[in-house]
């Protein structure tokens, strides 16, 4: 046989392992059972795709043994510094070796030896005898072992594709002349992964000269005389560490293992072992793709003008209809998948389409823009499904009169209260089509904020939705329009031939997600979430940012100039008690006035750049003491308020209306709550005057309106009250007492009038840190006194209001039991690390166990008030506009002559929205500008 026709691969289990971990860590997999099975199926993809592409004929799967290895005997410090082994990965070896054996792959290990150490051996010995190999592994190590039929085989990752490094690969990449010469770099500038020292003070820059210069650590020791200054003073006083280095570095060749070509021989997998473990894992789309049929790779003629409603039925040709695209054969692209999409053009094509659409009980829609703002958004086409693998895409051109003649004819279709709408993001598309005057109604459907409720900190893109639930790959728009910047196109300069695949596919994708993610919904227990809260509520907000709110541009532009002189006033008092002037924004010199030159912290914190660390939890623990420090605090706000609200909100005004048009977001804050961009609203400051101040700007349309703000009072409490069953909290919310004032005189044992402002403020923090899970030590930095008294706070607390506690053990309890906590509604906040053994992990999620119900259940109500509120506001056909939602308040353009109404009935709405044991108390306010009503 001839030299390399045999085809070795050797995989690097751990390095494979720790790969999948990070993959699959932000977006972890959990079967029905708990097991986090991210690890196995990463793992299980990248073999399959070895087994696949490559096609070896010999295989194994090298593992690392816990014993010490002989590098440990020669250094104990080695790979000290790693990191205790992740939970997930202690419990997927096991899995991982019974999936490489029902392959029939043989698994090897050797004590006192690394994975390295057997690969390298077994790479040499094969290829002594005619094998090429390739050592599959992302460790950069490796690189000394590659000759002419050996090779380093770095594994596709997170959107890079596979690399295959020989010699002359690797001596490029490293920058040396000979591969062995990897040793040497490793000797010289140590291995931080390892715990390899190296030579201080070389780095890979300077290792690359040396080299070039010495060719090895060994000759490099013998020159010192040719180096100078504290390099020459580092190489010859760590010497002999460099020398330890470059052997700890080096992967031995001599394992006593012996190379059976038979062994390795790959066989076909067991096929009983691996369904009964794809199984047990839940691996569906896996065993799908192991066990079903081959892939079939039909040739499609993409684009072809069809009738209008031709069948499913696809002619496979000879001739090659695209070119390859470059994604795992694993997942299926718009080239491989079965597929009808039509252009449909023309008004009487429309309109045969819109019959057909009339028929449906569901249809799905999208449109394509010119723009990821719906407020400047140009239609240049919409596509419409409501058959799996068929759909419809109308381009429309730029002429006004024909776009609004297509619309027309469209209308009847979103205008139907029977069709339910479905869609990726919808709101963004009611709100384009709202602005060419054509309203959705009827029952909406979006996938993204169904998927958001199953898991509420995945990703929620279309395409990567795709992919997991569908193995499927969809067009990049960035192949229409090119890569993000300010060169990228947009849809109305690409050919409306083009646009059809990428538009139509949009549109059946979505429709097959929903189809997916239902019976996930049901599973989970989401349906009146999500069909009765999450779902309604987006045409709610699709017609606040529609109405967008008026700003004053003038209060804002003598708010711009008042923040300028304050801030320059205190950037000169913190010269002043520097003693020197300095660059105020540059957190390197800064940190040198406070910790060099006033040496106010001489345990003072670096970051990893070297610097001092200045953020503001730093600064706010020194402006205890430190004068300087608060008024850096203080400038910093000022600066701020001014940069990011002062003077941007006017260049947030849309031209066109005048006003501004944030955009609420649903899918991003796991507790449930809104978030909102552009601008931020939610984090408008309210704790100072200045930032308070800000609200002024924002105004009533005109002078018939009013700003009217109603807000829940103190509803976190209330519903803590509620779940937690406790008498004590309960009545003083009954009896309309003073919440902070009724804590206060049960935690400092005095009668309720002998309560004092100081009590009151210490009970309030202790209130409210109490949903959060509150420390002595957090509680003592937030009231600025010391632990011991906030310790005996927080006691006394719990023994005022036992019930609380409870409520929180049990809350803890139930977690560790389920994984996950739940709100009011069902809406379920997952916790996968309560029962973490790292005490840090451990402690954030018991914090989330007590607060996200109580959160999330807050965020629940004002969802169902706003829905109310819209929909009694569309009925009586006001005048009014509900503008804004922030946090537990609601703020409305109140028309003068409804004004009395809303004050009337808007509480009793809100107050009503979710019935708990506890009296909800909503207050409202009036006035020119929302710092007035709020």
């Amino acid at each position: 046989m001839a030299k390399g026709s045999k085809k070795l691969f050797l995989l690097d289990a751990m390095a494979l392992i720790y790969r999948a971990h990070f993959a699959f860590s932000k977006n972890p997999r959990i079967n029905s059972k708990g097991l986090n099975t991210g690890v196995m199926l990463g793992f299980t993809n990248t073999l399959l795709e070895v087994l696949e592409k490559e096609k070896p004929s010999h295989i194994a799967v090298v593992f690392d043994t816990h014993a010490p290895t002989f590098r440990h005997v020669q250094f104990e410090a080695y790979k000290a510094n790693r990191q205790e082994q992740p939970e997930d990965i202690e419990v997927a070896i096991p899995w991982v070796k019974q999936i490489v054996q029902a392959f029939n792959i043989p698994t090897l290990e050797l004590d006192g030896f690394e994975a390295d150490d057997i690969i390298g051996t077994l790479a040499k010995k094969a290829e002594r005898t005619s094998f090429t190999v390739y050592m599959m592994t992302p460790d950069k190590d490796f690189g000394q072992l590659v000759e002419d039929h050996i090779y380093l085989y770095k594994p596709a990752f997170m959107g890079n594709a596979v690399d295959v490094m020989g010699p002359k690969e690797i001596c490029e990449k490293w920058d040396i002349e000979n591969v062995d010469q990897v040793r040497d770099m490793l000797g010289l500038m140590g291995d931080a992964v390892d715990n390899i020292p190296g030579i201080p003070g070389i780095g890979a820059k300077t290792a690359v000269k040396l080299l070039k210069q010495f060719g090895s650590i060994e000759e490099l020791i013998k020159n010192t005389d040719q180096l100078k200054g504290k390099q020459k003073e580092n190489v010859e006083n760590f010497a002999e560490q460099g020398l330890l280095s470059k052997e700890l570095a080096t992967i031995m060749q001599e394992v006593p293992l012996e190379f059976d070509e038979k062994a390795l021989t790959y066989e076909p997998p067991n096929e009983d072992k691996l369904k009964a473990l794809f199984a047990e894992l839940e691996f569906r789309t896996l065993t799908k793709r192991v066990f079903g049929e081959a892939i079939k790779k039909p040739n499609i003629k993409v684009n072809e003008q069809l009738g209008l409603f031709t069948g499913n039925d696809v002619e496979e040709t000879e001739e090659d209809p695209a070119p390859p695209v470059e994604v795992p054969d694993y997942l299926h692209t718009i080239f491989t998948r079965s597929h009808n999409y039509h252009q449909v053009s023309g008004e009487e094509a429309i309109g045969e389409l819109v019959r057909y659409l009339l028929l449906q009980n569901e249809i799905c829609f999208d449109t394509e823009t010119t723009s990821i703002n719906p407020n400047e958004a140009e239609l240049v086409g919409i596509s419409f499904a409501y058959l799996p693998g068929e759909a419809y895409y109308i381009p429309f051109p730029e002429d006004k009169d024909t776009v609004t003649n297509y619309l027309d004819i469209l209308k009847p279709v979103f205008s139907s209260e029977d069709i339910l709408k479905i869609g990726q993001n919808i709101k963004y598309d009611i709100l384009v089509l709202m602005n060419y005057g054509i309203e959705v109604r009827g029952k909406l459907y979006d996938t993204m904020l169904a998927h958001y409720l199953i898991e509420p900190e995945g990703k929620h893109s279309m395409d990567w939705m795709a992919e997991q639930y569908l193995r499927y790959k969809p067009v990049s728009i960035e192949s229409l329009i090119g890569k993000k910047g300010k060169n990228q196109g947009n849809m109305r300069d690409v050919d409306p031939e083009v646009v059809v695949d990428y538009a139509a596919e949009d549109a059946d994708i979505t429709l097959l997600l929903k189809k997916e993610l239902d019976p996930l919904i049901k599973e989970n227990k989401l349906e009146k979430l999500l069909h009765e809260v999450e779902n309604p509520l987006i045409e709610v907000l699709a017609a606040m940012e529609f109405e967008g709110v008026k700003i004053d541009t003038e209060s804002l532009k003598e708010m711009s100039g008042e923040l300028e002189t304050e801030s320059r006033l205190i950037e000169k008092k913190v010269y002043e008690l520097a003693g020197e002037q300095f660059n105020l924004s540059s957190p390197k010199q800064l940190g040198e006035i406070l910790f060099v030159k006033l040496q106010l912290d001489p345990k003072a914190k670096k970051t990893k750049t070297g610097q001092y660390a200045t953020g503001e939890e730093v600064l706010s623990k020194l402006a205890i003491e430190h004068e300087i420090a608060q008024a850096i605090l203080d400038f910093r706000q000022l600066v701020k308020l001014k940069s990011t609200y002062v003077d941007a909100l006017p260049g947030l005004i849309n031209p066109k209306t005048g006003r501004i048009h944030t955009t609420y977001n649903q899918f991003v804050a796991a507790t449930g709550r809104l978030s909102s961009i552009n601008p931020n609203l939610q984090n408008i400051p309210i704790r100072t005057e200045r930032g308070r101040e800000i609200r002024k700007a924002f105004v009533p349309r005109d002078e018939d309106h009013l700003i009217l703000a109603a807000d829940y009072s103190q509803i976190e409490l209330r519903i803590m009250a509620a779940f937690s069953e406790d008498e004590s909290m309960i009545g003083a919310f009954k009896e309309g007492r003073d919440i902070h004032a009724t804590t206060a005189a049960k935690i400092f044992q005095v009668p309720l009038d002998q309560v004092t402002g100081d009590m009151r403020r210490k009970a309030k923090t202790a209130n409210f840190g109490i949903i959060y899970g509150i420390s002595p030590f957090g509680l003592s930095q937030r009231l600025k006194i010391p632990r011991s008294e906030a310790k005996e706070i927080i006691d006394a607390y719990f023994k005022e209001f036992p019930a609380v506690k409870a409520y929180m053990d049990e809350s803890i309890e139930k977690a560790r039991k389920n994984e996950f906590v739940e709100t009011i509604l069902g809406r379920r906040r997952y916790l996968r690390d309560i029962n973490s053994r790292n005490a840090t992990m451990r402690g954030f999620a018991e914090r989330n166990a007590i607060n996200a119900p109580i959160q999330g259940s807050a965020a629940d109500m004002i969802k169902v008030a706003m829905i109310q509120v819209h929909e009694w506001m569309v009925k009586q056909k006001l005048k009014s506009k509900m503008i804004l939602q922030v946090h537990d308040e609601l703020v409305f353009d109140a028309h003068k002559d409804e004004v009395a109404l809303l004050e009337k009935e808007i509480p009793k709405l809100m107050s009503g929205a979710i019935q708990l044991a506890v009296p909800l108390e909503v207050e409202v306010g009036m006035g020119t500008n929302w710092l007035e009503a709020h």
